[in-house]
């Protein structure tokens, strides 16, 4: 004779039942979504078959921050003597004697936009990458970002595409529109996103590198940065330890 709880039910009915609310409770009905707000400092959610937050916010802190880093120092011009004259204005020239881009104020940097040749789309990600390397370059007080309306109008009016504006008739009429507008314009900076992709039976690895290119207008002389991060994907968890071992912290 199976037992029987106060209300006459049997108690494993009932112990069946009581997981099976719990479960509901936790896993959530079908068709609904639940949210909630983050923290300042919460961990970003790694994306489970894509990048995402915790793969595009530290590839743009860190090409962005490296890249500044390399520029010449906000120096006054100094008189230079020697054999023949050094050209003004010399690209990424920091030292002592030499005029600098930046001499006399920030210097205007041109954001051109971002291209993405990784094998993923990055949807709208995209526009929110563009104001994220912005707000980084505005913040740093030898640069100023020009308006991303400027140089859209600019690239319309010229009928050009971003990577015709590495020849140099074509830069010097782009800059010619802006300068026109009332923006100077010093440097043109590219970011471009590239992935790798390595297969391993089930699970895979991507490797995620965004690279920013800065072009002097004036000359053409360039400097390029980059950062890259890795990531794994697998169809289970045991796959994560089967490849990259069981003491992995990284979680998605």
């Amino acid at each position: 004779m199976q037992k029987r709880n106060l209300d006459g039910m049997p108690v494993y009915t009932a112990c069946t039942l009581l997981v099976a609310a719990i479960l509901t409770s936790l896993v959530g009905c079908a068709g609904r979504q639940y949210s909630h707000l983050l923290a300042g400092d919460d961990k970003d959610m790694v994306g489970s078959h894509a990048a995402g937050a915790a793969t595009w916010n530290p590839l743009v802190e860190e090409s962005v921050a490296k890249l500044l880093s390399r520029c010449p120092p906000n120096i006054q011009p100094v008189a230079f003597e020697s054999q023949g004259e050094m050209p003004l204005n010399e690209a990424f020239v920091g030292s002592a004697g030499v005029e600098s881009t930046l001499a006399g104020g920030p210097a205007n940097v041109c954001f051109v936009g971002i291209e993405n040749k990784s094998a993923e789309e990055i949807g709208d990600f995209k526009d929110q990458l563009f104001e994220q390397i912005d707000t980084q370059i505005n913040t740093n007080a030898q640069f100023r970002c020009i308006s991303r309306r400027l140089v859209q109008a600019a690239l319309r009016e010229t009928r050009m595409r971003p990577d015709e504006l590495f020849l140099p008739d074509n830069r010097q009429s782009f800059a010619a529109v802006l300068g026109k507008a009332g923006t100077p314009v010093d440097y043109l900076l590219f970011a471009t996103i590239t992935s790798g992709t390595t297969d391993r039976n089930k699970s895979s690895q991507r490797d995620y590198v965004l690279t920013m290119e800065m072009v002097n207008v004036h000359s053409g002389d360039f400097l390029k940065e980059s950062a890259k991060i890795r990531k794994g994907y697998s169809k289970s968890r045991a796959g994560k330890w089967w490849n990259y071992g069981p003491f992995d912290q990284a979680d998605g």
